[in-house]
């Protein structure tokens, strides 16, 4: 067991605590970004649109996430003082009063994704770009910020399972426990938790491993939209079947709602797959497939090959 309840707070600068959770998001976008250049230069993008856009998508995503959040803990945490949902913070005296800055959390990955992904679709209409070429690109960045932002939760000491023996448990103090938890029953100096952050922390760096060395094989074995598929099932999957281990979720008919998103997320991603899979890929002559050419820009040192001449017709 893992006997260590950590501060949420990294600093105190006078009265504004620098949270832990906010340093994890930081991070994760920061390498993240590093991720996205690599694969722009890999896949023959220009590199240089990510900057602006990985703003704009963070922003979205924060939107999405905390909306998906508020409505899964309405009545727990919301609905007796709503003015909280829209910034964290504690009041002194029960929703009046004085109040202080509680630090960040909440936020829902599939209300982020749902929002990111509008923003993200707006972005390549407007920067005139292959859509499926750059949702692969941010395929395993999107499992970076995934591995390192769920440490957040670690420090907030949320997003874990039920009690275990495993040697790698985890201690969560008796303020931070779910109803079903309590430390009269399970006493905080012996009780270990699943740490489930970690499992997705984990399955994160895996799956950015893994799409890395794919985009890295010659010749490249997918089609463009491929990896972006991948990654939401690979995702979904995971998220499925960790939430069997967690309670107090949000419920649809008694069935966890991001489990009811998980289907809908794997499934969709499962059906674009395979219609896009339903034969092999058509060919328009000298290799140029009906993906433009991808596996052609892959294999080219990352720049785009120019079309090839054309000979003139005989007089």
């Amino acid at each position: 067991m893992i006997n260590i309840t950590p501060d949420p707070v990294f600093l105190q600068l006078g009265s504004l605590p620098l949270y832990w959770y906010g340093i994890a998001y930081a991070v994760g976008l920061a390498l993240a970004y590093w991720v996205l250049v690599g694969q722009a230069r890999r896949f023959g993008q220009d590199p240089e649109l990510i900057g602006n856009g990985i703003i704009v998508i963070a922003v979205a995503a924060l939107i999405g996430g905390r909306l998906y959040h508020v409505v899964d803990q309405w009545q727990n945490l919301y609905a007796s003082c709503p003015v909280k949902a829209l910034v964290p913070i504690t009041f002194e005296q029960g929703c009046s009063g004085a109040w202080r800055f509680s630090g960040f959390s909440g936020l829902g990955v599939y209300g982020g994704l749902v929002t990111g992904i509008i923003a993200f679709v707006a972005l390549v209409r407007y920067h005139r770009v292959n859509a499926w070429i750059w949702a692969d690109i941010a395929a395993p960045a999107l499992f970076t910020m995934q591995a390192v932002g769920r440490w957040g939760n670690f420090f907030n000491q949320e997003l874990y399972g039920p009690p275990t023996n495993l040697p790698w448990g985890i201690a969560i103090d008796c303020a931070h426990r779910v109803a079903a938890y309590p430390c009269s029953t399970y006493p905080l100096a012996t009780t270990g938790f699943h740490p489930l952050f970690l499992y997705e922390s984990i399955s994160g760096v895996v799956g950015a491993l893994f799409l890395i060395w794919l985009s890295r094989r010659r010749p490249y074995p997918l089609r463009p939209g491929d990896q972006v598929l991948i990654f939401f099932i690979w995702y979904a999957a995971v998220r499925f079947s960790l939430e069997n281990l967690r309670s107090g979720n949000w419920v649809i008919g008694g069935i966890a709602t991001a489990q009811i998103m998980s289907i809908l997320f794997a499934l969709g991603a499962f059906l674009v797959l395979l219609y896009r899979h339903r034969r092999p890929a058509a060919t328009t002559g000298a290799g140029d497939s009906e993906d433009d050419g991808f596996d052609e820009v892959l294999d080219s040192d990352d720049t785009v090959p120019a079309d090839p001449p054309v000979d003139p017709k005989p007089a």
